[in-house]
């Protein structure tokens, strides 16, 4: 059997790479010798008089599809080695109507207009030119339109499964249909131009072939199944797959996998929801046999779904079910449930196999991250699909909609009193000061990651929660619980823009009741803070003229006219951008400014994205506001806070300062 590129993971090597470039090549000179080098012959199509175009789309789409359903018939190559375009209904409806008009407007489509420059055709440039402004304003305008690339999601869909066809009829049925029209746009073509239709033998000749092979495939199909379109050669394998234990997954790299956040794998419990609630793996997802079909439609074919159940019959048979309807993605837990249990949290010292000291790290590390209750998440097809966050600052109305949505959790950082008072149905409250604490002589330092960890344990926080933070009239609050949310290694967090305020005015739910949270057991990840800097990498960066330090206090504490500290002013070199100028109040909501002035604004202290930037303020409060802004709003990709900032500077006589005002006589 044929391997191919997509079946290996090498699309992306340099195989891949080569046979693209050859493949390109030889597709251009194949459509420059075609004619299609010329755009006004390209447009003829529009006017009746070539139909060229036509013609060789019906020519190709034929031939692809005999070749392929032959390969299948003769085993050379498998359907699921082939990479399968899902159907979009909503972006690819959008997608052919913007490409049509271009076309009809340009007289060019992105292949032909590659062959058109090659024979130094100017509109060919300026058409690739517009496609590559195009792409660019697509990425710069992806969270406008990503609701629209999702729309009618229906994972890999097959023309004659939808009409209830055999795919051998419809070999049959299209190839037919594709002749006629062929030689309906020899006629017109023909006609148009005053030519009598003349007859062409070697036209009718390959024509007869494709209709002979069509229903040589069609009559050789006899253990295909109407019902539900599988061959036996698809028996085949899926049998293989289960002889060669390509149909299951170990508990061990399960478990692996979950523990890493792995967002492309979808664990799937399928017992009674009972049971699922009385305890499940750590990251399941409850889905009923029935609607498993359903449910996981918007996954098919898209990153990797594991079935399981306290055995491995049911799952199996799920897994035999799905195959046939397309999936190619699904795996079952091996010994599942009991097996995972027994290979990945039994406890070493109970164990009559020896270990090695890898072994029993991992079964130890193993037991804290998945051996405790877990919240209930039944999950359905808008939780599936909703399982990120749209932006770094989502609005009162995306909250509202998947207010119930499994996996999301909102922190309220206003004063208790307040929150005690009416809140956000389910958010949990949080005094932003909690987060910090005394570290090594420094006051007001944000805590360490290992009593972060501890922390969001308690609000019951997994890895695998998206979280809403919602502030009060401070916005600098929620950055400074971001960051504390960074330091963890947990960065699916986003602001609610305008806050509590906010939602309040939108006439949005509240309630004054308690929510039920249950002790999680956040892993401590120590590695996952690489954005806080110390006073001595502050102190190297003074001497490089490439870092860009940003004072984020009120200019006067900048100036050295006012001081809380032991010395007044601040670091050398630093450029002073006060934290207050990136928010409005309006209406008594307070939110950031927009991106386009914020961007503006930026521009004029930092010359790059790429720029080294270090932020500080006095104790890291206001100076996460602007980190956050660098970041997440202006895509600054070289952002460091200084936590300890001018509270541990200026007590520190050894380090430099500069004080505008203490120089005045």
């Amino acid at each position: 059997m044929i391997k191919t590129l997509f079946d290996t993971g090498a699309l992306d090597s340099g195989t891949g790479f080569i046979s693209a470039l050859l493949i390109g090549m030889a597709f251009g000179f194949v459509l420059q010798r075609a004619g299609f080098g010329s755009s006004r012959r390209l447009a003829g199509v529009f006017y009746f008089k070539d139909m060229t175009v036509i013609k060789v789309m019906f020519t190709a789409v034929i031939t692809a599809m005999l070749g392929l359903a032959l390969c299948q018939r003769f085993g050379w190559i498998a359907l699921d080695s082939v990479y399968l375009l899902p159907t979009v209904y909503g972006a690819q409806l959008v997608g052919g109507l913007i490409f049509g008009v271009g076309f009809v407007m340009s007289g060019w489509c992105p292949g032909t207009a590659a062959a058109g420059l090659a024979q130094g055709k100017i509109d060919a440039l300026i058409f690739l030119g517009g496609a590559v402004l195009g792409s660019i304003l697509f990425n710069e305008l992806y969270a406008l339109v990503k609701p629209l690339s999702q729309l009618g999601a229906s994972g890999v869909l097959f023309v004659y499964d939808s009409l209830g066809m055999t795919q051998g009829a419809f070999l049959v049925g299209f190839t037919v249909v594709g002749i006629l029209c062929f030689a309906l746009c020899e006629y017109v073509e023909r006609r148009q131009v005053g030519l009598a239709p003349m007859p062409n033998p070697m036209l009718k000749a390959v024509s007869l072939c494709l209709v002979v092979l069509a229903v040589t495939l069609l009559m050789t199909a006899s253990s295909e199944t109407p019902a539900t379109g599988v061959s036996s050669l698809d028996e085949s394998r899926m049998l293989q797959a289960v002889d060669e234990a390509q149909d299951h997954m170990e508990p061990e790299a399960l478990a692996d996998r979950l523990m890493a956040q792995d967002r492309s794998l979808l664990l799937v419990d399928v017992r009674p929801v009972g049971e699922y609630n009385q305890g499940h793996i750590r990251g399941a997802v409850h889905i009923p046999m029935a609607d498993l079909h359903a449910t996981l439609l918007p996954t098919k074919n898209a990153g990797t779904i594991v079935l399981y159940s306290n055995g491995m019959t049911h799952p199996a048979q799920a897994r035999d079910s799905l195959a046939r309807a397309g999936f190619s993605n699904v795996f079952i837990l091996t010994d599942g449930l009991a097996g995972f249990q027994q290979r990945c949290l039994k406890p070493v010292s109970l164990r009559r196999e020896p270990l090695s000291a890898a072994q029993t790290a991992a079964v130890n590390q193993w037991r804290v991250f998945f051996g405790r209750a877990q919240k209930t998440k039944t999950a359905t097809p808008a939780a599936i699909e909703t399982l990120t966050l749209p932006s770094a600052i989502i609005g009162t109305s995306w909250l509202a909609d998947h207010l119930e949505t499994p996996n999301l959790v909102v922190i309220d950082l206003r004063k208790q009193s307040e929150y005690s008072t009416s809140h956000i149905p389910g958010s949990l409250a949080l005094g932003v000061e909690n987060l910090r604490t005394h570290v090594l002589g420094l006051g007001s330092m944000l805590s360490p990651v290992d009593l972060l960890a501890r922390q969001v344990s308690f609000m019951g926080i997994d890895p695998e929660d998206l979280v809403v933070l919602v502030p009060g009239e401070a916005v600098r609050d929620t950055t400074l619980a971001g960051l504390a949310l960074e330091r963890i290694g947990h960065t699916a967090y986003a602001i609610l823009n305008g806050g509590f305020a906010q939602w309040v005015a939108d006439e949005r739910p509240v309630n004054a009741d308690m929510p039920d949270v249950t002790l999680s057991q956040y892993p401590v990840r120590a590695e996952a803070d690489q954005f806080t800097v110390t006073a001595a990498t502050v102190l190297e960066a003074v001497r490089l003229s490439s870092v860009v330090i940003i004072d984020a206090r009120p200019a006067k504490y900048y100036q050295g006219i006012k001081s809380d500290e032991a010395r007044a002013g601040h670091i050398p070199g630093a450029v002073n951008r006060p934290y207050t100028e990136d928010v409005q109040t309006i209406d008594k909501v307070t939110t950031l400014k927009s991106v386009e002035d914020l961007a503006r604004l930026y521009a004029r202290l930092i010359p790059a994205k790429a720029t080294h930037v270090i932020v500080y303020c006095r104790t890291g409060h206001q100076a996460s506001q602007t980190v956050f802004v660098l970041k997440y709003l202006l895509a600054y990709t070289h952002v460091q806070w200084y936590d300890g900032g001018w509270s541990e500077w200026a007590s520190k006589q050894a380090l430099p300062i500069k004080s505008p005002a203490a120089a005045k006589p």
